[in-house]
């Protein structure tokens, strides 16, 4: 995997941290294969714009390409920096996607493979969400037997992320 990118950069999400439970298991997959990871730190920063502005801050302290993965606010503050960052791909789990007040940056133009994860019984981020985007865009879905934090199903990512990033690579 060495060489196929550079850096894997994790978004969370508005209630969570950079480091969490889903982070932590996940940059230890990433590690595993040979990949930098960075985990970028939005708390006490709500506005999705500003998280937008900090997410593409951040490539001077990273190594290019770039693969984004983001987890609900996080998901879609990826995703909504990924053609300025150049991303080589985006790996989502239940990005706010077409919530009221975010609508702006529901991105409509990502030219880099997607997947996304979401839980069936997400009471936060509508579940049909995903699946209107990833039609939409030909992205990648995997429906788990979960709710919004996804929380019981770290390893079943974990593999997904895994098969995601060795495609790319």
């Amino acid at each position: 995997m060495t060489g196929s990118f550079g850096t894997v950069v994790f978004s969370h999400g508005k209630e969570s941290g950079p480091w969490g439970s889903k982070i932590t298991a996940m940059a230890a997959v990433v590690r595993d294969l040979g990949v930098a990871v960075e985990s970028v730190d939005y708390r006490g920063l709500d506005d999705a714009g500003a998280r937008v502005l900090k997410l593409i801050g951040i490539r001077p302290e990273v190594t290019e390409p770039l693969v984004l993965v983001g987890s609900s606010m996080g998901g879609y503050v990826a995703a909504a920096a990924a053609s300025r960052l150049g991303a080589r791909g985006l790996f989502l789990l239940a990005p706010a996607f077409y919530m009221a007040g975010y609508e702006e940056y529901t991105p409509q133009e990502v030219a880099c493979p997607t997947a996304i994860v979401h839980g069936w019984h997400d009471d936060i981020v509508p579940v049909e969400n995903s699946i209107r985007w990833a039609r939409e865009h030909r992205a990648a879905l995997h429906l788990l037997n979960s709710d919004h934090r996804l929380e019981n199903q770290i390893d079943a990512i974990c593999v997904l992320l895994r098969a995601f990033l060795t495609a790319l690579g």
